[in-house]
């Protein structure tokens, strides 16, 4: 408990809010990157006009015992700390770790405005126990994994995609379509327990008032359409729900509506050319059947990568024909799977990276950093990356009219730096 206390201050950062000029009756201000502290939770349901994203995503880290979960784990942490310069990263718990998301652009932002600190968005990693088969009968860690799963907002299943004879497989064989079976069916097994319990459990309700009566209807409905799907060994996320009955089972947190990538775990001599690998393939085909998606790593590659200083990293990934970090590779994926993109605010005292939903309009942007800003949105002043880069300055780009005022519809763009203006 004391250890996750400590980093609380992962949140914190001081706040600076400058009035701005205007000749209208009400008190207007002006955000700058220099905001106040708001951990704010995350809500997927885009629907909503208060979405929310918090500033660490959570992804769990799973696969069978001895796949290279935790070596992977412990790499991309350090990896990550690496990354995160004078912003505190840290580990929270033994199997948790926070690290920055890299991003060259906010470096560059950072030293054109010469701001004073730089903060990357981050992403929340989970070290989950080794699944073994039975999990969803209480075998191995049982409960305590699966509970571990619903916690966390996407699923990295490391698959092993190599052979090792030092290193022994749960199973005796090295079998990236066997591993992923495994897994998926003690989701499915404990999704279907789940769900024979709520329905027979709404079976008997007795609700009479027609608003509950139309929520347990459409929640009725997606259960037995979803029960259908697991039967015959399809995850919940491949089941087609309307928007409400999506909503109705929202509260279940079912683990196969996660969302998932599978981690093909590769040896360092297949790194460069992962389609030479035939485990590979495999790992590929079924992530296909499954809807999900693949990134390839090396676990071993990370972890030398970890003990390298930070100058010599790049250098010794052109050495083995790859251009970027598995860490690099697992957040992308991340973020994709997802549907996140990334905005940016800019300015002397601070530089910062945001994590919204694609499709979000300039209010529920600004509403990540505050629900006030949110509330009280008046516009947005904005400029595209490139742009900003190009004209060297958010002065500059307003001299050369390509600093936009955007309203309350504007769909933020990847890339977008963002000044919004709002009541208080």
């Amino acid at each position: 408990m004391a250890t996750r206390a400590a980093c609380n201050h992962l949140h914190l950062f001081p706040s600076l809010v400058h009035p701005l000029k205007s000749t209208l009756s009400t008190k207007h201000t002006l955000f700058t990157s220099n905001s106040p502290l708001y951990s704010i939770h995350r809500n997927f349901s885009s629907s909503s006009s208060s979405s929310k994203i918090s500033m660490s995503l959570k992804a769990g880290i799973v696969g069978l015992p001895n796949v290279g979960k935790s070596t992977l784990f412990n790499a991309v942490v350090e990896n990550g700390k690496a990354q995160a310069a004078n912003f505190p990263f840290c580990t929270i718990e033994p199997n948790v770790g926070i690290v920055a998301v890299p991003d060259h652009r906010l470096n560059v932002l950072s030293e054109l405005t010469k701001s004073q600190r730089t903060v990357p968005a981050s992403i929340e990693f989970v070290d989950i126990a080794g699944l073994v088969k039975g999990a969803s009968q209480g075998e191995g860690l049982g409960n305590k994994f699966l509970q571990h799963i619903r916690e966390v907002d996407s699923i990295l299943q490391v698959v092993r995609c190599f052979d090792d004879n030092d290193i022994i497989h749960v199973n005796g064989k090295v079998d990236p379509k066997s591993d992923i079976d495994v897994i998926n069916l003690e989701l499915v097994f404990t999704d279907l327990d789940q769900i024979e319990k709520r329905i027979e459990k709404l079976k008997k309700s007795k609700v009479k008032d027609s608003q509950s009566k139309v929520k347990e209807e459409a929640e009725k409905s997606a259960l037995e359409k979803i029960r259908g799907a697991l039967l015959d060994g399809k995850p919940a996320r491949s089941v087609t729900l309307t928007d409400y009955e999506r909503d109705a089972v929202k509260h279940l947190y079912l683990l196969t509506m996660k969302p998932v990538t599978y981690v093909a775990n590769v040896a360092e001599s297949d790194l460069a050319d992962p389609s030479s690998n035939h485990y590979v393939k495999e790992v590929a085909d079924a992530a296909s059947q499954l809807q999900s998606g693949i990134v390839t790593v090396s676990a071993q590659v990370e972890a030398e990568l970890s003990e390298l200083p930070i100058e010599e990293r790049q250098e010794y990934l052109k050495s083995l024909g790859v251009s970027e970090s598995g860490l690099g590779n697992l957040i992308r994926a991340t973020y994709g799977l997802l549907g996140l993109r990334t905005y940016f605010t800019a300015g002397e005292k601070e530089t910062r990276a945001w994590t919204i939903l694609a499709g979000m309009t300039a209010p529920q942007a600004a509403g990540v950093i505050h629900s006030d800003f949110e509330k009280g949105f008046i516009r947005a002043e904005t400029v595209a990356y490139d742009d900003f880069v190009a004209a060297g300055s958010l002065a500059s780009a307003r001299e050369k009219g390509i600093l936009r005022s955007e309203g309350k519809e504007y769909i933020v763009q990847e890339g977008d730096v963002m000044l919004f203006r709002f009541n208080v």
